[in-house]
């Protein structure tokens, strides 16, 4: 077999691996988060409300005007598209309901997944990077603090909280813009846009979004954990575990939002 080939090969076998072990790192991370939340008050070492209210803040309530901008300019765009689109057929007044089920079922989950993954997600792998390069991981090892108590159970804790509220926010806002630039283009007025967006919309649509964002949720927090919480070569290493965060965190939202949408609608 040509040197090559073994080569790519090698390199290969070597990234799956790694890959299944950070996984499988990652699964270990959220049971030991999920005892620490449900076992932690009887083992009089609760996770500390003080730390997940903290995470709660950084994650959600600064990260609502970059998710308030993004969203209603995502659903002025469906409704751009939508009404330049349904115009074929002379379907305009239809795209309400296109648009209502696109926010609340994919977009408002997705941009939000997006925004927190790449704000939130990152510097939460930093932060971690660094206090493993600082050896400050190890401190609270040596001092007898669980470090997934003390560090990721709160931030998974704020994010499953956080993450389907912003989507919520997304949600609202999105349909707003939407219904703005409907009602000028249209001759709409806001009553009769939200009664029509009410008609078209149901609990288990409204589900479908929220459930998928606590999907995400857990996603992000995991993936910038295990980055973090890998770092190997001082700040240099921690650049790059930043970089990575990112990218897997947004990969891994959009693979699992295609997913849920094949096995939903089968």
């Amino acid at each position: 077999m040509p040197k090559r080939l073994v080569q790519i090969a090698e390199k290969t076998g070597r990234a799956t691996v790694m890959g299944v072990a950070e996984i499988g790192y990652g699964a270990y991370l959220f049971g030991e988060s999920l005892f620490w939340l449900i076992m932690g008050k009887r083992r009089r070492q609760p996770v500390r409300l003080r730390a997940v209210m903290a995470e709660a803040m950084e994650f959600g309530v600064r990260a609502i005007p970059i998710v308030a901008v993004l969203s209603s300019t995502v659903g002025a765009m469906l409704a751009i598209q939508g009404i330049h689109t349904l115009k074929t057929f002379g379907a305009e007044s239809r795209v309400t309901f296109g648009v209502a089920l696109s926010v609340v079922r994919e977009f408002a989950p997705l941009i939000t997944g997006i925004v927190v993954a790449g704000r939130s997600g990152s510097a939460l792998a930093a932060r971690l990077g660094t206090m493993r390069i600082n050896q400050e991981i190890d401190a609270l090892h040596v001092m007898g603090i669980d470090p997934v108590r003390f560090l990721v159970a709160p931030a998974l804790f704020a994010m499953l909280i956080m993450l389907p509220l912003l989507t919520l926010l997304a949600d609202f806002v999105a349909l707003t813009g939407a219904g703005l630039y409907i009602g000028v283009q249209l001759g709409m007025d806001m009553p009769a846009y939200w009664d029509r967006v009410i008609e078209a919309l149901s609990t288990d649509d409204l589900g479908h979004g929220l459930g998928k964002s606590a999907i995400f949720a857990v996603l992000i927090t995991l993936v910038g954990v295990v980055n973090g919480s890998l770092v190997e070569g001082g700040a240099e290493g921690v650049g790059k575990a930043t970089t990575r965060s990112v990218v897997h965190a947004i990969s891994a939202i959009v693979v699992t939002d295609m997913l849920f949408a094949f096995i939903l609608t089968r």
